[in-house]
């Protein structure tokens, strides 16, 4: 390596590390240390002059060095930048010229016609032919995002990268041609399959959100679930309410029908007659509200196509559709899921009526305990009194005073 390029590759070290903002994540001297590596090698597979060999070399490493000035025109900024160090150097004039013409090269829009200027442009390039072009390439569209000047989504940039692919950019160099081009197409194809990709998520989050914002508003669901779910609760509990009912005095009436009832044949237990039939009777009743607390009521099954169009027919409950066939049955509920109101609706009536079944069993609940409190209570005393009046001390009290009668007569 000759002495002045030795001292290039020093001075772009020094300007790009210590005077390039830090914002330039693409253009650094990162980007600068590739270019100058893919120039030696396609140096090494095509035949130029030495003084070209040099010149390729010193445009390479100061190419970029514009940067530090400012992103407007850099290939010109470049240009000074590299005339002013390489006068400073005391190279010759012709050889500045050269390695300005190289950098002028680098353009997008510019067309190389020289060997030198083709190995130039086609290493400021070669990072479309490797497997991280990827990586790189994003570095550069945060650089554009950081400097303000433009800002991609990430279908945008990958548009854009295989615009670029396809459209500006070609491979000059027979080397790159053979070497470089297969790597690019192979990077085509991550680009376009990355694509697609990113379309087909972006196309499911777009129906997602589309259903999202269509259906039932979350809170409105929690609302109505959470409704639901209590009022079955409630339900549950009523029917457990009055299964103790029935099974209490179940065991009531068949105690008393086992042990009481046998014994009031006998003349001496007359006076347990009526209070057993009151105890008997309260418990019957019990048992009979108990049981149409948790009756059900049956409703006729049926409903019309009108039902469904006008949003008359609660489809959410058994009892409105058990007797429509399968097919009318799909039809109404496909009808159903279309219209959210009707949703709303539905579910509304649901909980409505839910709460009128909710309504009826516990006022008949009430009735209920009510009752069997007051049958406990009368029972009680009934049985009290009789033993009081009536019971075997009495009956024995009445049978010595006529005793004692006879027995004085």
């Amino acid at each position: 390596m000759s002495d002045i390029i030795q001292k290039a590759r020093h001075f772009a070290s020094e300007i790009l590390s210590k005077n390039l903002d830090a914002s330039f994540l693409y253009h650094n001297l990162k980007h600068t240390q590739r270019v100058v590596k893919s120039v030696t090698e396609l140096l090494e597979h095509h035949e130029v002059t030495d003084m070209e060999n040099e010149v390729l070399l010193l445009a390479a490493w100061l190419h970029d060095t514009g940067y530090t000035k400012g992103i407007d025109n850099h290939e010109e900024q470049s240009c000074l930048v590299a005339k002013d160090f390489l006068e400073g150097q005391g190279y010759d004039k012709k050889g500045i010229d050269s390695v300005c013409s190289l950098i002028r090269c680098t353009k997008v829009d510019a067309v190389p016609n020289t060997l030198p200027e083709k190995i130039l442009r086609d290493a400021d390039a070669s990072h479309f032919a490797k497997s991280s072009y990827l990586e790189i390439s994003n570095t550069l569209r945060e650089e554009w995002a950081e400097q303000g000047l433009r800002s991609f989504s990430d279908v945008e940039w990958l548009e854009e990268n295989i615009k670029m692919f396809t459209q500006k950019h070609q491979y000059f160099t027979e080397y790159a041609k053979t070497n470089w081009q297969p790597g690019k197409d192979e990077n085509l194809k991550r680009l376009k399959k990355e694509r697609k990709t990113i379309k087909q998520i972006a196309k499911k989050e777009a129906i997602k959100s589309k259903y999202k914002n269509e259906s039932p508003d979350r809170g409105i669901q929690t609302l109505f679930r959470v409704t639901l779910k209590n009022h079955l609760t409630l339900s549950d509990i009523a029917d457990t309410k009055a299964n103790i009912l029935l099974s209490v005095n179940a065991i009531i009436i068949s105690v008393a029908l086992s042990n009481l009832i046998p014994k009031l044949d006998n003349p001496s237990n007359a006076y347990l007659i009526y209070p057993t039939l009151i105890f008997i009777v309260f418990s019957v009743v019990s048992m009979i509200m108990a049981v149409m607390a948790t009756r059900p009521n049956i409703t006729s099954g049926k409903f019309s196509k009108n039902d469904v169009e006008n949003k008359k027919v609660n489809l959410l409950f058994f009892g409105n559709f058990h007797k429509m066939s399968l097919d009318e049955y799909d039809w109404a509920m496909q009808e159903l899921v279309k219209d959210k109101d009707y949703i709303y609706s539905s579910l509304t009536k649901d909980l409505y009526f839910l709460g009128l079944v909710l309504n009826r069993k516990y006022k008949i609940l009430r009735w209920t305990y009510t009752v069997f409190m007051i049958g406990i209570i009368i029972s009680v005393i009934a049985f009290g009194v009789a033993f009081r009046f009536f019971g075997p001390q009495r009956l024995m009290d009445s049978l010595g005073t006529v005793l004692s009668l006879q027995f004085f007569h």
